[in-house]
């Protein structure tokens, strides 16, 4: 790929990826804000300004790379929102709409961009494609994200929403994963996978775990914006 290509594929990702990941995590500052916990609002992390929310690396690098690679997968992160979750007004409840907070905003998103589409007819004939392949990554981004970040397992969002709705049998020891919830992920998506291929196999279990929810997702938000 030229420089030009490469300038050009950034220009489709770049406003997406901002947008996905700015309001992921300034909707649970919000809700936490809102719910008795201003530590997010304190740190200046409520806000639409992309750059409190940014991590080099897992915001810029590994994303761009996987794009540049063309990777088969998505993979990338912010910097989490601090949530006290003892000063929510009532914690193990409000911990649940904090975490939801999150994917809702990416699900929110990914309807508004769909809803782009019906502008394209208007929009000057040179821009309909750069557009268009916009909102069409705006889609693919937010609805990836919301639901990836719904697998049970802290410190995701499902795995804060599975321990508040969950009895302390099985939520105090599902909480207690989340200082290794990080690295089960990155074996989940980066190591099994090769380790299945150098065995012959084609064992991928984040794929075979989402694949069915975003397609479904995205046919629903499709069917939502009336775009089929």
């Amino acid at each position: 790929m030229d420089i030009s290509g490469i300038l050009y594929q950034i220009s489709v990702w770049i406003v997406p990826a901002l947008a996905a990941i700015t309001l992921h995590e300034a909707a649970h500052g919000f809700v936490a804000w809102k719910l008795g916990d201003d530590t997010a609002k304190r740190q200046g992390r409520v806000t639409f300004n992309p750059f409190k929310h940014i991590d080099p690396m897992g915001t810029i690098i590994i994303p761009g790379v996987l794009l540049l690679v063309k990777a088969p997968f998505l993979f990338g992160y912010a910097k989490p929102v601090p949530v006290n979750f003892a000063r929510l007004n009532s914690p193990r409840r409000d911990m649940i709409w904090v975490a939801l907070a999150g994917p809702g905003m990416n699900f929110a998103l990914a309807l508004l961009f769909a809803l782009g589409f019906h502008l394209l007819p208007f929009l000057p004939g040179g821009t309909v494609r750069w557009f268009a392949e916009n909102f069409q990554n705006g889609i693919i981004l937010n609805v990836i994200l919301g639901v990836f970040n719904l697998i049970p397992l802290p410190p995701l969002d499902g795995g804060r929403v599975a321990v508040g709705i969950l009895p302390d049998a099985l939520a105090i020891p599902l909480a207690r994963l989340e200082r290794y919830g990080f690295f089960i992920l990155i074996g989940a998506i980066f190591l099994v996978p090769m380790i299945s291929r150098w065995l012959g196999s084609d064992f991928d279990p984040i794929r075979w775990l989402l694949t069915v929810p975003i397609g479904y997702v995205v046919n629903l938000i499709a069917n939502l914006a009336g775009l089929v």
